[in-house]
């Protein structure tokens, strides 16, 4: 029988959508018995409206909770580090929400810390949960695709002053960043996740939307290591919002769907180049099992994973990636200049992002 984890969320902000969205549609694999935040009316409101009977405001008082076995940490930015770490150190499992840390040095901590840990370390990517990107993964993974042509990934959202209002947001202090790593880090993980690694980048990031201090809109060329091309463009100031990727391989090409927020779901396009690769995709797909959509299927599969010891749905070493092209990118952006990958531990940035100047700041 499948065992049922005891959960604590720190943060009841993005903690909420993974209440509502995950644990709560899954009552024979989770019990959220713990809510932790700042706020006390956000803190009382989450937790009367979800029925949680432990509220605090303090992330200490949950670790000393024995009976915990997981603690998803949805706090801003600049508290993942010491947040996972304490966590690690506690022997419980964890969930950390986006970005894992602030460079790439502080995910190798993580990582070192994760290696001696009774517990797991989960970092969040629900966008890879949906039954039309699934679909398409599949068929990829069984070789039917062939090779990679080009991708092209369009993340168009909308964030106004009233977003930036929020005191850690538009700073990179407290946010570490800004569209590139708090908003398509998600359709930038997708790329990775179908069509593998970064092999080098040249990107161009501007603040054309909002007066905060991080970047807003960004554009950029990509080589991956396969030898395909790819196109990555984000902005904050879209009329309407869509996440969208479009892939050209070989054998197929895929569309997905437009939804901002969930681009993993089904109606997902998949164009094949013959009706030799078309009966080949039929059959792959033939007894299909549907993959539910975000927080929902991210949590299923991690349970699955924790409940057998096997890999889990996310693991480190896909955060430590995402963070490593987000950190190409930024210095691609901040010297002009095409910047190749893996990046090397005495690379200048490997220890922050950051522009150059609040480095020496």
């Amino acid at each position: 029988m499948s065992r049922r984890f005891k959960v604590a969320v720190i943060g009841a902000g993005i903690g909420r959508a993974h209440i509502a969205e995950g644990y709560k549609n899954l009552p024979d694999l989770f019990e959220i018995v713990a809510l932790c935040d700042i706020d006390p009316v956000r803190l009382a409101d989450v937790g009367h409206q979800f029925a949680i009977p432990r509220l605090t405001a303090s992330f200490a008082d949950v670790l000393a909770m024995p009976d915990i076995d997981i603690i998803d940490i949805c706090t801003p930015p600049g508290l993942h580090l010491e947040q996972c770490l304490q966590g690690l150190a506690s022997g419980k499992h964890l969930v950390c929400e986006k970005p894992l840390v602030g460079s790439l040095a502080d995910a190798d901590r993580i990582i070192a810390a994760a290696a001696t840990s009774r517990g797991r370390l989960m970092p969040i990517f629900q966008y890879r949960f949906g039954n039309g990107l699934q679909k398409a993964r599949h068929i990829i993974q069984s070789g039917l695709a062939g090779k990679p042509f080009l991708a092209t990934i369009e993340t168009a959202w909308t964030r106004d002053a009233a977003y930036y209002a929020v005191p850690w947001r538009g700073r990179f202090a407290t946010e570490l960043g800004g569209a590139l790593l708090g908003h398509a880090i998600h359709a930038h993980d997708l790329l990775c996740y179908l069509l593998g690694p970064v092999a080098s980048v040249f990107a161009r990031t501007s603040t054309r939307v909002n007066p905060i201090e991080v970047e807003d809109t960004a554009a950029a060329s990509l080589e991956m290591q396969s030898g395909a091309l790819a196109t990555l463009s984000v902005t904050l100031g879209s009329a309407r919002e869509l996440s969208r990727l479009r892939l050209c391989f070989e054998n197929v090409t895929f569309q997905s769907a437009l939804s901002p927020y969930a681009p993993a779901d089904d109606p997902w396009h998949i164009i094949p180049a013959s009706a030799q690769s078309a009966a080949a995709i039929d059959a792959a797909l033939e007894g299909w099992r549907f993959v539910p959509s975000r927080f929902k299927g991210l949590f299923a599969a991690m349970h699955t994973a924790l409940d057998e010891g096997s890999e889990l749905p996310v693991t480190l070493a896909d955060a430590r990636r995402s963070l490593e092209l987000v950190t190409a990118l930024y210095a691609s952006a901040e010297q002009s200049l095409p910047v190749a990958l893996p990046l090397a531990l005495d690379h200048p940035s490997y220890r922050s992002w950051l522009p150059q100047a609040l480095r020496n700041g």
